[in-house]
């Protein structure tokens, strides 16, 4: 037997919303027919229709004029309802999970269990800057790590600030980046420099997503193909916070100091 052999079985599960509330309905408790249709919202007829078609398949069962699910059919429901909860995660963190694809970022799928995120749209597009500034103006007396793809002056004030209050700065940046600080946003890059609570490193290659860690919040970021932050993947969870150290480590260990790269130049 294939998977291609239950394509007949899921395709008839899933053509009709009452069919799959009536399969539900009837994991909680054996009913009646009668009692069905007043549960899912249903003609008689339509109830009678769809259980003959579970019978058939051997879903469920008649017994003391009341109807029950067998085990093939409560696994049925079960893999049916797991898939609806894969499509609504699908939904939800779709562009995020695209983004972060389309440029390697190697976050492992089980993460998207693991957190919420923020998203950019239309009405309200700084969504993602916000948070990420809000984390950042947060993390007075932290120890700070952060990879950014883009360098902004939002950003930059949320440091100051949180350098300010005592917080321990670790920056990576790529090249790109780094030229654009020291052509663009001078002050930012001198602290940058003078700052012994701040270290800013700058990556050979290319950055094309950001990362951020905070005590024991870890954030990862996808940008658009314009470089705009568009959402913001947040967690407390091992599975993601390891990760983002793991990449942070990953990327300074392939790095220069800023000063090192701003003597050079």
């Amino acid at each position: 037997m294939t998977a291609d052999d239950g394509h007949d079985g899921a395709q008839y599960l899933a053509g009709s919303p009452v069919r799959v509330s009536i399969l539900r309905t009837l994991r909680r408790e054996p009913r009646r027919p009668a009692d069905l249709t007043d549960a899912v919202d249903a003609t008689r007829t339509t109830v009678q229709r769809i259980l003959g078609g579970f019978r058939e398949r051997d879903w469920v069962v008649k017994r003391d004029a009341a109807y029950r699910v067998t085990p093939t059919g409560k696994r049925v429901h079960e893999a049916y309802e797991t898939l609806l909860d894969e499509v609504a995660l699908a939904d939800r963190y779709g562009r995020f999970a695209a983004d972060l694809e389309r440029v390697d970022a190697g976050l492992p799928p089980e993460a998207l269990d693991a957190g919420e995120l923020t998203v950019a749209t239309d009405r309200n597009p700084l969504a993602a800057v916000d948070r990420l500034t809000e984390l950042l103006r947060e993390g007075r007396d932290a120890e700070i790590r952060a990879v950014s793809p883009i360098v902004i002056q939002q950003f930059n004030r949320a440091a100051a600030a949180a350098l300010d209050a005592g917080a321990e700065v670790e920056l990576v940046i790529d090249r790109d980046v780094a030229e654009t600080s020291v052509s663009e946003f001078g002050p930012a890059t001198d602290r940058a420099l003078d700052d012994d609570d701040a270290t800013v490193y700058v990556s050979p290659e290319p950055i094309e997503y950001g990362l951020f860690k905070r005590d024991d919040v870890a954030c990862v970021t996808a940008y658009d193909r314009r470089n705009n932050p568009r959402c913001v993947f947040e967690s407390t969870e091992p599975i993601v916070t390891e990760w983002v150290d793991d990449r942070f480590e990953s990327l300074v260990a392939d790095a220069r100091r800023l000063s090192a790269v701003v003597e050079e130049a």
